[in-house]
């Protein structure tokens, strides 16, 4: 496994130079460092907010009376309060609430909007002892990989990238992780040891993920566009059951410029529910691209595409989900294409907004599922 890490990864590393030599004479901002952490003890507010419109053009729905209707709402999906404080030098903290909506019909708040806790952690900065941006944490935190995909991707507020809208795994987590930043801004380490459950559930068993990322930023210190290349390799190892893998390996590559940011990132995923002799171990892979051009009047526009096949295997698949009797599991993929323009308002302070419109179609190959196609508003403001 750590064989199969290493050539992934420089492979990725490699492959993100092909399609940039020929920009390497563009100017770039040059990478930002880590900033030391504040040693004066202090507390601040802040928040996030996601709220969006969507239209669902097809497939229509059905209301209570039995009328042919087109599915669309307003709805808020995101709804931080960010408590942050440093203790001291050393100690700093974090408590997060975020909204979700109550989707059991067995509770008597079934569909109401309500807070639960996704983020509450205590860290340490190790500066004084490694390279400047190397912690450790302990509670309920960001995961090592898409706390750090997201923030190259800024589009989450559209909606979750394909690694977690595919359901593999979530943002957040109860565990303890250490991070180490590398020297001149070349990349990081993010090891952790996490319930594995996710931060919305409880620890269902003994068993525990580990988690680990390691990103490479290869031209950090040189001016022009080589220097908005990362590569990375993650791998989450971790077990439903003793002898019940659940893992998932991802490769990724991105680049960031001024007026183009994109990413290609490749999952492979096992489950193996149970460790009876009969239980079913599936496979499932597939990739996500996305680019991101803008201009420099705050216009952006956003295009994705993801590719998902669920279980890789050459059997036939169920019947109801199978458009007839000889198709197989490996030949049924799930696709996603995202196309949008946003507008990234003036920065004011520390204060961050977008407003974006944008399709998101989903379309099934050999599963009996309707194409899903919806157009949308979304907004975002952070501070």
């Amino acid at each position: 496994m750590i064989g199969r890490l290493l050539r992934m990864w420089w492979t990725l590393a490699m492959a993100a130079l092909i399609p940039t030599i020929a920009l390497a004479q563009v100017v770039t901002t040059p990478a930002a460092g880590d900033t030391p952490p504040d040693s004066t003890p202090a507390i601040r507010i802040g928040g996030t907010l996601f709220t969006n419109y969507t239209y669902q053009t097809s497939p229509p729905t059905t209301d209570a009376d039995g009328n042919i209707v087109k599915k669309n709402s307003f709805d808020v999906t995101r709804a931080y309060i960010n408590v942050t404080g440093t203790i001291s030098r050393l100690l700093a903290f974090r408590i997060t609430p975020d909204v979700s909506r109550e989707t059991s019909t067995a509770s008597s708040l079934s569909g109401s909007l309500q807070f639960r806790l996704k983020f509450a952690y205590l860290q340490a900065n190790l500066d004084d002892w490694m390279p400047s941006g190397s912690y450790a944490r302990f509670g309920i935190q960001p995961t090592p990989y898409l706390d750090y995909s997201e923030g190259i991707y800024r589009y989450r507020f559209q909606g979750t990238m394909f690694v977690e809208r595919a359901g593999y795994f979530a943002s957040a987590d109860a565990g303890a992780s250490w991070r180490l930043a590398l020297p001149s801004n070349y990349g990081d380490i993010h090891v952790g040891v996490f319930n594995g459950e996710n931060y919305n559930k409880a620890e269902v068993n003994d068993q525990k993920a580990l988690m680990v990322r390691a990103t490479i930023r290869p031209f950090a210190t040189l001016a022009g566009v080589l220097q908005g290349i990362r590569a990375t390799v993650f791998y989450d190892g971790d077990h439903y059951i003793a002898n019940g893998e659940r893992t998932r390996l991802v490769g990724q590559a991105t680049f960031e410029h001024k007026y183009l940011s994109g990413g290609f990132e490749y999952l492979d995923a096992r489950d193996r529910p149970s460790a009876a002799a009969d239980a079913v171990e599936t496979r499932g892979n597939g990739y996500s691209i996305w680019v991101t051009p803008r201009s420099s009047r705050g216009w952006e526009a956003l295009l994705r595409y993801d590719h998902h096949t669920p279980d890789n295997r050459s059997v036939f698949a169920p019947a109801g989900t199978a458009p007839n009797a000889t198709t197989t599991l490996n030949s049924q993929k799930q696709n996603r294409l995202i196309a949008g323009v946003a507008y990234w308002f003036p920065l004011q302070g520390t204060v961050s907004s977008a407003l974006m419109v944008d399709y998101d179609g989903q379309r099934f190959d050999n599963i009996t599922t309707l194409p899903v196609h919806s157009v949308g508003a979304h907004a975002l403001i952070n501070f």
